[in-house]
């Protein structure tokens, strides 16, 4: 090829084709120009070969390719940045690599862990890191000085370990140090080979035994502080007592306050000491069915333990205050025969200022017998008293009372029925206890008004009784020529004596309308009351005979005036037609009586429709009724609405037939309905020509009926 140099003269340059110094299987991309049918051994690498390649040879490469391995599928990071390329890249077809970790690292581990290396490696480096450990939770989470233990310190001799099926007891890596301890000897003592018992991960020197959990017995106050030899003597773990004496037995017999072995004190130490410290103790005193209460809890125990006594069984208070009971004159105690259970009047707080609940007498004090002091009652220091009646101590106040006199008007001594404790005057009687209760004016008048004399014994509650004169003095109506009843709450109340309302409905007979505004006299004539019948003629028959539209006694109405009469008014009257056989409907509801019960006849009235209507049937002309032979039976046609606009339910044959309009289109003869005509509307031809074949037919209206009866074809 001929060129021009920079000066223009020719320069012969010769291109060398880079196949001529390529080896078989040469590079992909060291394709030249000229020679197309050259191959690239490195498959499909589309990147120009002086990338990687020098003009001096195609080995060694370059020291820095020109090759950006992070546009690739599998960009490098961390350790593999600084990995020569044929390290990896074994054969020349770049991209017939595999990108997986096990396609290049062998697994050490022999799948005891999977195929998956970057559980547990990385590309930063191939030792584990912390976070891997955390993934070690599966089985054997690390903790504390684990997680800072390489993984050979447990998995030795790598891939010879064990690593999925290995131990997770503490004792499969720490037998050495179980049998090395001597501080106490884990082996001569028989300790667990369950290291979590007192080993933490976090130091294998920091012990921390739960008492408690492994041994039933938990270590509180003084125990939990005390070195574990102080019990377990001698090295000694098993069969160590849990019960307070088995160590404490010395201490037990030591003690000489009190002195717990002359005492016979029981070995339960628990009950007065506790692992806090073992003075000063303290006894739970409500343990022996005796709890200390008041003055009793700050008293020492030789007040009531005499001469070291502390078998005592009593827990009367009497076994202790005797002396008390004894010394008592206020009242004297022993004099009075009081029961010796102090604790009726007395508590714990103070033996003084005594307090006696008189309720568990079955008398309580209630009122000014609650401020009474003792000796009112009990005369002479008398508590046996058994009689709980007012008059026991207060018959002399019965016998003085002179308002009323008590004793001569023999009123009862049961003095409660009157008094109350509050205040022995100002006493109030339940009259309703008598059966008798007061009311309206009876509440305010004084005893004497009714117990005349002082008479007390009174029996009968009725009103008569203190009322015989006011009941023969009545004039408006005279109660004694009337006959009245001596009833007197039968009208009267107590509110008033005046003011009588008698409920007429008692009689069987009540007032209602106008008669409830009647004077008594207007029925009860020259003052009888003693009227048994109650029908309204029995008043009215003058009403019934003056009567004359329509004349009662004439037609001969019966005398039940309620019929038609209410004792709202006597006029107007209403009949209810709706009772008898004919019931007014329609316009018959407005007609006049007179124009139906014609000349007064209301016995024989007829009911049907021509005994009225004749002239109506009579006078009609469309159709003319009379001529057309048709049947008296209005109701058949008309209604009691309207007498015009009859309707005629025709039956089988309709009305309209053919689009007729009147009766007249079929009946030719007004004076003879009997009579129609078929063949006034079908012409012969055609109806001749319909019937062609049809057997028996023949061209009238009587054979068109008969084959047509509902006016159908057929």
């Amino acid at each position: 090829m001929v060129g021009r140099g920079m000066l223009g003269t020719p320069v012969l340059v010769i291109v060398v084709m880079a196949s001529l110094f390529l080896p078989s299987g040469s590079p992909a991309g060291a394709q030249s120009q000229g020679n197309a049918n050259t191959r690239s051994p490195h498959g499909p690498l589309n990147i120009p070969c002086q990338n990687c390649h020098t003009l001096s040879g195609w080995r060694p490469i370059r020291s820095i390719p020109e090759f950006d391995h992070n546009q690739t599928r599998y960009p490098l990071r961390g350790m593999h940045q600084a990995v020569t390329c044929t390290q990896c890249h074994i054969k020349p077809v770049f991209s017939n690599v595999g990108q997986k970790c096990a396609d290049c690292h062998a697994d050490i581990h022999k799948r005891q862990f999977g195929a998956n290396c970057e559980s547990c490696h990385t590309v930063k480096g191939w030792q584990v890191s912390v976070e891997q450990i955390k993934r070690h939770t599966n089985r054997f989470p690390l903790l504390g000085a684990h997680a800072a233990v390489d993984c050979d310190a447990c998995h030795k001799n790598g891939a010879l370990s064990k690593f999925s099926t290995m131990s997770t007891q503490c004792y499969s890596c720490h037998s050495k140090d179980y049998e090395a301890t001597t501080g106490p000897s884990h082996v001569s003592a028989g300790f667990s080979t369950t290291c979590e018992q007192c080993h933490g991960f976090d130091n294998w020197f920091g012990v921390n035994f739960d008492h408690l959990k492994n041994t039933d017995f938990a270590l509180t106050g003084m125990h939990a502080t005390i070195g574990c030899t102080a019990c377990h003597i001698g090295g000694k773990f098993k069969g160590t007592p849990a019960d307070c004496v088995g160590c404490h037995l010395p201490d037990f017999r030591k003690t000489t306050n009190p002195s717990h072995v002359r005492l016979n004190l029981p070995q339960t130490c628990q009950t007065c000491h506790s692992t806090s410290a073992w003075q000063p103790a303290t006894f739970d005193h409500s343990l022996v069915g005796f709890p200390l209460t008041g003055a009793h809890a700050t008293l020492q125990c030789s007040q009531c333990h005499l001469n070291g006594n502390f078998n005592l069984t009593s827990t009367d208070c009497a076994s202790c205050h005797m002396k008390n009971y004894n010394g008592t004159t206020n009242p004297n105690h022993t004099q009075a025969g009081i029961p010796t259970t102090c604790a009726t009047c007395h508590n714990t707080t103070s033996w003084a200022n005594a307090s006696f609940n008189h309720a568990n007498t079955g008398f309580p004090l209630t009122g000014a017998h609650a401020t009474t002091s003792c000796t009112q009652c009990h005369i002479n220091g008398n508590y046996k008293l058994t009689n709980k009646d007012c008059v026991s101590c207060h018959l002399k106040n019965y016998q003085d009372t002179t308002n009323p006199n008590h004793l001569k008007a023999g009123i009862p001594e049961t003095c409660q029925v009157c008094h109350s404790t509050v205040n022995w005057g100002n006493a109030s009687f339940n009259h309703a206890s008598t059966g008798f209760p007061l009311t309206g004016k009876h509440t305010n008048l004084p005893c004497l008004q009714c117990h005349v004399n002082g008479n007390y014994h009174l029996t009968s509650g009725a009103c008569s009784t203190c009322h015989m004169k006011e009941y023969n003095g009545t004039t408006n109506p005279n109660h004694t020529q009337a006959g009245f009843p001596i009833t007197c709450d039968t009208c009267h109340s107590t509110s008033s004596w005046s003011g009588a309302r008698f409920d007429h409905s008692k009689t069987g007979w009540a007032l209602t309308g106008f008669h409830t505004t009647l004077q008594c006299s207007q029925c009860h004539i020259n003052g009888n009351y003693k009227l048994t019948n109650t029908a309204c003629v029995a008043c009215h028959l003058t009403d019934y005979n003056k009567t004359n539209n329509p004349n009662h006694a004439q037609v001969g109405f019966p005398q039940q005036c309620e019929v038609c009469h209410n004792t709202a008014a006597w006029i107007p009257a209403s009949f209810d037609h709706n009772k008898t056989k004919f019931p007014l409907t329609g316009a018959h509801k407005t007609v006049p009586c007179n124009q139906c019960h014609v000349n007064n006849n209301y016995k024989n009235v007829p009911t049907d429709c021509y005994s009225c209507h004749k002239k109506d049937y009579d006078g009609t002309t469309n159709p003319n009724h009379k001529a057309a032979g048709f049947p008296t039976t209005c109701q058949t046609c008309h209604d009691t609405t309207t007498w015009l606009d009859a309707k005629f339910n025709h039956t089988w044959f309709p009305m309209n037939h053919g689009g007729a309009s009147g009766c007249s289109n079929c009946h030719t003869n007004p004076s003879n309905y009997a009579v129609f005509s078929c063949t006034i509307c079908h012409a012969k031809g055609q109806t001749d020509q319909n019937h062609q074949g049809v057997q028996g037919y023949v061209y009238n209206s009587t054979n068109c009926y008969q084959c047509h009866p509902t006016g159908g074809g057929g």
